[in-house]
């Protein structure tokens, strides 16, 4: 079949699919994409041709940033349970390397998306062109190489003969539990115009199995042994709980078991929040209730999570000198963290393993006070009446009380993710979608459109401070030409609440971190400056309702769920509003000397947080 390698990808991608229980559905769902004169006549193209002639079925749509169009891939496959995603074609130089942020992102969250980057030309004939970097050190060197490191599979296609493989070696990852991550396969720019006999059969339909791989037995073995000897075993639920759609085997393991279950930012929702295991969640952000526990267990059970800072506290959250941990993982790499008992297996079949090995053994509790006691701090939270301006815990609430079961909240960046971790009540497995691997400010819209894509039946809120709305907001845009329906929270504090919370505890006084006026002392302490947030959104096309009040708020929801466009809701908090206490610990070095007593005395502090702080050996 002859056609050219743009037409090649996009005949490629709409023939692969994938299956897991039975159930296909396609691999690739459509390609984001914004077209410079590095793609316009390749890959664009090939899609134009593609619509029109109905030859490869490949939706296209037009993004607004490439960073953001990555993100939008990454919340359709989070969303999918990645078993679907994205591919994300860009111009040669800076279309391609805005995407390299998207690609850190997907391959730290281990979600699944396909990037295309435009390159430099495969036969030199016009060399050095436009936006080329030259290296002196090698002719076949480009910005592109920066995605190796970011990437799970990277290739650069010279030739069209290659193109087959670095296509099935692309799908290979995508398709892998235990080895996504962002996948790249850079496109030469002459190389996408150039025609080729391809073979037929590379357009065939192909199904990618996604496996459920089955716990190895004597792993299983010696983990339930370990396990049948603990007295307060404590088990945390992570991604690979939701992505295996594990919810099930873990509500049955944690109710034969009697074992309290925590969760991290992206295991949320994986058990619902009021279960009676359910003890919320652990870390840095989570509840006093799972970090008692956390310092007391003897054995941690670690399902799907890959051991982040926040997750452990940077190290102090597991404070038994004897504790062991069990951890039930996909990838052997996660598995084996924290000197664990691994058992490499996907978090549904390996839970059931693990409960049948128990063989029955159930263990003493004593948490359900605690968890009522914490449940009134959260019901205070929500509905603390603080003035003049109201606290983000108030939004909070009234956003978690506004969505239905099947909503879906987005969140990345600030202090909002430690207080929706803290205090979100998830009621389904796909309600709360926090990136917190790269915890990439801007993400919150972009993400939230892949997830509405992936299920158009749900509705979803992109929850937004201001800091992370400045650094992205271009896929309103987007929302908008597609006719996808979103609600964006949109919430207006004059700065960065966390970084500044956090300067404040460190002894740096909040320098930096609210937008202000630059006064005549050189700091910026004046004005709030006169940015118009709501307006902004409402020239990009959003339906945009103003909120003064928490009342506001609640109306201002119920009227942005019945619209049928996306529409913004605007709200000015109080950053130094009171959240209760994680009674954690996050490990963030304070300078050893200092002029300043406000850094001598965080020091202090740091210093005697550290002692506690331990290797898992």
């Amino acid at each position: 079949m002859r056609l050219t390698v743009g037409q090649a990808v996009v005949r490629f991608l709409a023939n692969q699919w994938t299956e897991r229980d039975g159930v296909e559905r396609r691999a690739v769902a459509g390609c984001l994409g914004i077209f410079g004169h590095g793609n316009v006549a390749g890959l664009g193209q090939a899609l134009l041709q593609a619509q029109r002639t109905g030859e490869a079925d490949l939706p296209y749509r037009l993004a607004r940033n490439e960073q953001a169009m990555v993100h939008t891939a990454a919340g359709f496959a989070r969303m999918s349970n990645r078993l679907s995603t994205y591919a994300c074609t860009a111009s040669i130089g800076p279309g391609s390397t805005n995407m390299l942020t998207g690609a850190a992102l997907a391959t730290v969250n281990r979600l699944p998306v396909l990037l295309l980057p435009s390159d430099i030309f495969a036969t030199r004939a016009a060399s050095p062109v436009l936006q080329e970097l030259e290296d002196p050190g090698g002719y076949d060197v480009s910005v592109n190489d920066a995605f190796r490191p970011l990437s799970r599979f990277f290739d650069r296609v010279w030739r069209p003969e290659q193109l087959p493989s670095a296509l099935l070696g692309a799908m290979r990852v995508l398709t892998d539990p235990a080895e996504t991550g962002a996948v790249t396969v850079c496109l030469p720019q002459d190389l996408q115009a150039e025609a080729y006999d391809f073979p037929d059969a590379l357009f065939d339909k192909r199904v990618w199995h996604v496996a459920r791989p089955l716990a190895e037995p004597a792993f299983v073995a010696r983990a339930a042994a370990v396990l049948r000897n603990a007295r307060r075993p404590l088990l945390i639920a992570g991604g690979g709980a939701v992505y295996s759609e594990a919810a099930g085997e873990l509500d049955q393991f944690a109710r034969e078991t009697g074992i309290p279950v925590a969760d991290t930012q992206a295991g949320k929702g994986a058990l619902s929040w009021d279960h009676p295991n359910s003890v919320g969640g652990v870390g840095s952000t989570g509840t006093p209730v799972a970090n008692r526990l956390a310092r007391d267990a003897d054995v941690i059970i670690g399902v799907g999570t890959r051991y982040s800072d926040f997750t452990t506290a940077s190290r102090t959250a597991f404070q038994n000198p004897d504790v062991a941990f069990v951890n039930i993982n996909v990838a052997a790499f996660d598995a084996a963290k924290e000197s664990a008992y691994p058992i490499v297996a996907d978090a549904r079949s390996g839970l059931s393993a693990l409960l049948a090995a128990l063989d029955g053994r159930r263990f003493e509790t004593d948490f359900e006070a605690d968890v009522v006691t914490w449940q009134a701090t959260v019901d205070h939270a929500y509905h603390l009446g603080h003035g003049p301006l109201p606290a983000q815990t108030e939004v909070i609430g009234a956003v978690n009380e506004a969505c239905g079961a099947r909503d879906v909240v987005v969140q990345a960046a600030g202090s909002l993710p430690g207080d929706l971790q803290m205090l979100w009540r998830a009621r389904d497995p796909k309600q709360y979608h926090v990136e917190y691997g790269f915890s990439c400010m801007g993400f919150e819209i972009a993400g939230a459109l892949g997830i509405k894509l992936a299920d158009p039946s749900r509705e979803v809120f992109a929850m937004v401070g201001d800091g992370s709305y400045l650094m992205m907001a271009q896929e309103i845009v987007t929302a908008v030409a597609e006719g996808i329906k979103l609600v964006v929270v949109l919430i207006q504090n004059h700065g960065f609440a966390s970084i500044g919370a956090l300067s404040e505890s460190l002894g740096s006084q909040r320098f930096g971190t609210s937008y202000r006026y630059r006064s005549a002392n050189g700091d910026y302490d004046g004005a709030h400056l006169p940015v118009d947030l709501a307006a902004n959104a409402e020239s990009l096309g959003a339906n945009v309702i103003r909120c003064r009040t928490i009342a506001d708020l609640a109306d201002g929801l119920k009227r942005a769920r019945e619209a049928d466009r996306l529409t913004v809701v605007h709200i000015e908090t109080d950053p130094l509003a009171p959240v209760p206490s994680s009674e954690s610990w996050w490990d963030v070095p304070v300078p050893q000397v200092s002029a300043l007593s406000s850094t001598q005395e965080a020091h202090t502090v740091y210093e005697a947080a550290k002692r506690l702080q331990r290797p898992y050996l």
